[in-house]
């Protein structure tokens, strides 16, 4: 058996080794309800998505149902996800929300608000250890953004118009 998942492994491996990185993060659960599906990270499974080096522009966002600066911006970061996604674009906006309230806030909002750009659980309750790793900076109040590209990577701990957002994300392309 162990050889078994060792092959495999082996196998694993060598069919990503091709010069190109692929993102694979482990969900330590999936909410599914209404046809939306929400994976959920602890910060060691989610911290991969910072450092993907595959030629994508990533917009990694910070935010909450509950914040109302995170909520105005939102529609902003569904233009960017819609009209940027043959430019090797990925937009992911990252729920600070709590898991009892994935069911009952966080999955009726996407659905209500038409929310097309990949959304994940962030859920990991040390955040004062796992904040200092996304930027050293942040405070850990939300909206907090962060747009990069291989390893040129720009942090935002403020909220966005569409204009603002265009213009860095157009920074990195």
């Amino acid at each position: 058996m162990s050889r078994c998942i060792l092959y495999l492994g082996l196998i694993f491996f060598l069919c990503n080794c091709k010069g190109e990185q692929k993102m694979t993060l482990d969900a330590t659960n999936v909410y599914k309800s209404k046809g939306v599906e929400i994976p959920v990270y602890d910060f060691e499974n989610f911290e991969p998505l910072l450092k993907v080096n595959d030629n994508k522009t990533r917009v990694i966002n910070f935010w909450a149902t509950w914040c109302k600066p995170c909520v105005a911006e939102l529609p902003y970061f569904e233009l960017i996800n819609s009209r940027y996604s043959d430019n090797e674009v990925e937009v992911v906006l990252v729920s600070l929300d709590l898991p009892q309230h994935v069911e009952t806030k966080l999955i009726p909002f996407i659905t209500k608000q038409h929310i097309q750009s990949k959304v994940i659980l962030l859920d990991d309750p040390d955040s004062n250890s796992w904040i200092p790793k996304v930027d050293g900076n942040w405070s850990g109040s939300i909206p907090a953004t962060i747009i990069y590209k291989g390893n040129t990577s720009t942090f935002y701990e403020r909220s966005f118009t569409y204009n603002e957002l265009e213009k860095e994300l157009k920074k990195m392309l």
